[in-house]
């Protein structure tokens, strides 16, 4: 399977009038989640970007992005958020059967399921083929024991992207297999890791004996190696560009969160009232809309004067135009059947620079009320009243959040390593690893 655009790139307005279109002859707020989410999925507007056979249109990210801000400026509810969309359907939509296809993505752009990553583990972070968790073959099925980290949603998810070593006594990379894993065993556990920003994101994910199906092996047993690159390449371009689905709501996806049966138009401003039509802007992702919230911030405090500051909102700016010029830098280089090696390492890096720059910029924006940070409702309440500043919560929350990014997705030092080894060449450290059984090899104390 291939996740491969379009060759033809489509007309800005002829697309946002399409979609226009179809979301006044669709659009009922008074729909359920689970309903306005299945016509959304099944006409290919949830995920654009996959191909036709898994339930999107083959469009660019370009044009993924402008569908996305037509839902939005709609008054719509935007497609299911989430790991499932951004990671787990790319994924199977390029390494999965068109069975699995039919299976897993429909109930992702469905909003149906929702999903996590079990990838890193405490002992498997940065070098990540060294994972323990082993997967031991038991009739038509595997038995899964071991300890995963850092799992985001995973309170959310009805399924997880597992990776684990399915034969201990071939090199580490080649010894992995990836799988579709069912969260609701009595098997699994799942404890919640309170970061300094006050949320529980991330979770540790305990698996004692737990069972997955043969036939939800993810691209051949052995080969998850490969499978889970694909997945990490569709995380660092989607991070890259902002991440996730833009205008996507409150609403969050599967069968945990009780939301799949409300109204869908209590999800959006104004019980989903359209607003006027998109003009089709081709969307600067995230970032470009934190530049001109900082600058109108910089503008009301009357900083928009002082020139460093003036120097980093340009540098703000521009970097997330060259983040949109480099999405279509890929989409031309994709229309010509060829690739721009690296551009997904290279987005994450962007990414983790402009978290890093927004956490500067808006605490010099704020000044000293920059030290004050709510956790709780009521602490927010109190704080606002003491400040009178409604943005304060986002630039706290984005300071105390933006050491993350250069961790998660792998971290800036992994990206720089496969740049200068798999794109330009340059020789890798010595080891053994390739070579010798992952049984044998030495493990941390």
């Amino acid at each position: 399977m291939s996740t491969t655009e379009t060759d033809e790139p489509r007309d800005a307005d002829e697309l946002t009038d399409e979609l226009t279109t179809w979301l006044e002859e669709n659009w009922d707020p008074d729909l359920t989640v689970a309903q306005w989410w299945e016509r959304l999925g099944l006409a290919g507007w949830a995920a654009p970007s996959l191909p036709t056979n898994a339930y999107g249109r083959g469009l660019s990210r370009n044009d993924t992005v402008r569908v996305q801000d037509t839902i939005g400026e709609f008054g719509a509810l935007g497609a299911p958020g989430g790991l499932g969309l951004l990671l787990a359907a790319p994924t199977i939509a390029t390494h999965g059967t068109q069975e699995q296809i039919d299976i897993y993505v429909r109930d992702i752009v469905t909003g149906q399921k929702g999903w996590c990553q079990l990838f890193s583990e405490p002992g498997a972070g940065s070098d990540l083929a060294g994972l323990t968790t082993k997967a031991i073959e038991d009739g038509d099925e595997y038995i899964v024991t071991g300890q995963k980290v850092w799992t985001s949603a995973g309170q959310w998810a009805d399924l997880g992207m597992l990776i684990a070593r399915t034969d201990p006594d071939v090199p580490k990379h080649q010894g992995i297999t990836y799988f579709a894993f069912d969260m609701h065993q009595p098997q699994v556990e799942i404890r919640p890791l309170r970061e300094m920003t006050g949320h529980a994101m991330f979770n540790e994910v305990f698996m004692e004996e737990a069972r997955v199906a043969k036939d939800a092996v993810i691209g051949g047993l052995n080969q998850g190696w490969a499978v889970a690159n694909s997945t990490l390449m569709f995380e660092r371009q989607g991070l890259g560009s902002g991440g996730g689905s833009a205008h996507g709501g409150a609403a969050i996806p599967g069968t945990l969160a009780g939301h799949l049966e409300k109204r869908v138009g209590d999800f959006v401003p104004a019980g989903g009232k359209p607003r006027r039509r998109s003009s089709g802007g081709g969307g600067g992702g995230v970032f470009s809309a934190s530049a001109k919230l900082y600058i109108d911030l910089a503008k009301g405090s009357g900083q928009n004067t002082d020139p460093t500051i003036r120097q980093e909102l340009v540098k703000l700016y521009t970097l997330a135009e060259l983040g949109r010029m480099n999405n279509l830098r890929l989409k031309a280089a994709k229309a010509a059947g060829k690739d721009v090696p690296g551009i997904a390492n290279i987005a994450k890096l962007s990414m983790s620079e402009m978290m890093r720059l927004s956490r500067d910029l808006g605490l010099r924006l704020v000044g000293p009320a920059g030290m004050l940070h709510a956790y709780t409702p009521e602490q927010q309440k109190s704080l606002d009243e003491a400040t009178g500043n409604p943005f304060l919560p986002m630039i706290t929350g984005t300071a105390l959040f933006a050491q993350g990014p250069s961790i998660y997705g792998g971290t800036d030092q992994i990206q720089r390593n496969i740049i200068g080894e798999r794109v330009l060449g340059l020789p890798k450290e010595p080891n053994n690893d390739k070579t010798m059984p992952f049984s044998a090899l030495p493990k941390n104390a």
